[in-house]
């Protein structure tokens, strides 16, 4: 289970820096939100890759930890704010410049 969850972790990862250095912001919006996922996961991985084990501590022998939890729903909450941000500024660079390039320049064959 670990094996498959740290490929994931690192194909998740891989992906998300592809995207992020494409020069087009759509792909970098994309890349910043795989990114942001990939980190979700790992942090969530933290507290323990264990199923049916209560989040209370002292109930029973074996506990899953409640703060990588805690901490990773506010990192949603956090990345869904931050990704509608980048979309709305990415629309306004679109409206402004009429492409959808980072810098705002085409690149000249």
């Amino acid at each position: 289970m670990e094996i498959l969850f740290a490929i994931t972790l690192g194909i998740m990862t891989a992906c998300g820096v592809y995207l992020v250095l494409r020069a087009r912001i759509f792909s970098v919006v994309l890349g910043l939100t795989l990114l942001s996922y990939a980190v979700n996961l790992f942090i969530f991985s933290m507290g323990r890759l264990t199923s049916g084990a209560p989040a209370v501590i002292g109930s029973v022998a074996e506990h899953a930890d409640p703060l990588p939890q805690a901490l990773v729903l506010t990192a949603i909450v956090i990345g869904f704010a931050m990704t509608a941000f980048v979309l709305v500024l990415a629309l306004r660079n679109l409206k402004l410049s009429n492409t959808d390039h980072v810098d705002s320049q085409e690149p000249t064959p």
